[in-house]
């Protein structure tokens, strides 16, 4: 699979996947990374903060999180990929594109953080997963919450949890909690790929 990122495509022979993720994460290392005082979403204050939405929001990098993500779940079998809204709906729906452009086929879904009242009175929103094999996306964790939120909704809803896949791991005990419910983890960069360890 060939990508080309602007005016810019990879050389002839250039290994596309090392390729995609390397880029990926030079944008995550300039654009990202914001240094101050910051409240994680835990409550635990850090003295820098990893706002991937300016990743997966972008519209050069929202496909190389599409590659890099899937590249990362390869040998993994789910159709459906979602998590807790909002973080994980940038990362599922650029694996649903990077996907489809390869020729393949996979759904996403959107797991509200609480039932909706009205309509159809569902927490996970998009295509059926009952009966499915689902993979959990975040774009990062610190303590695991968000990703297992959405895992015991998924769960709820009739599908079964194959995996959690987060961009970035902060190392602050997410995947052990994961583990803990019997799950795999796979993190696309850790902290000391981006340079914060």
């Amino acid at each position: 699979m060939r990508v080309t990122l602007g005016e810019h495509a990879p050389p002839v022979g250039c290994d596309v996947v090392t390729d995609s993720r390397a880029t990926l994460l030079d944008l995550i290392r300039t654009q990202a990374i914001v240094h101050g005082k910051v409240t994680l979403s835990s409550g635990k204050e850090a003295d820098y903060y990893v706002d991937l939405r300016r990743i997966t929001l972008d519209g050069q990098a929202a496909p190389l999180v599409g590659q890099v993500m899937n590249d990362l779940v390869a040998d993994l079998e789910f159709d459906a990929v979602g998590g807790l809204t909002m973080g994980a709906d940038p990362v599922a729906t650029a694996m649903l594109h990077a996907r489809a452009a390869s020729g393949g086929r996979l759904d996403a879904f959107v797991v509200r953080k609480a039932e909706k009242a009205h309509g159809l009175q569902q927490r996970v929103e998009g295509p059926s997963i009952v009966g499915r094999r689902v993979l959990v996306v975040e774009d990062t964790s610190t303590t695991g919450g968000s990703p297992l939120t959405a895992v015991e909704a998924c769960r709820e809803a009739g599908a079964e949890v194959v995996a959690v896949a987060v961009i970035a791991d902060r190392a602050s005990g997410a995947e052990e909690k994961v583990r803990e419910q019997g799950l795999d983890y796979r993190a696309a960069y850790s902290m000391g790929d981006l340079g914060l360890s």
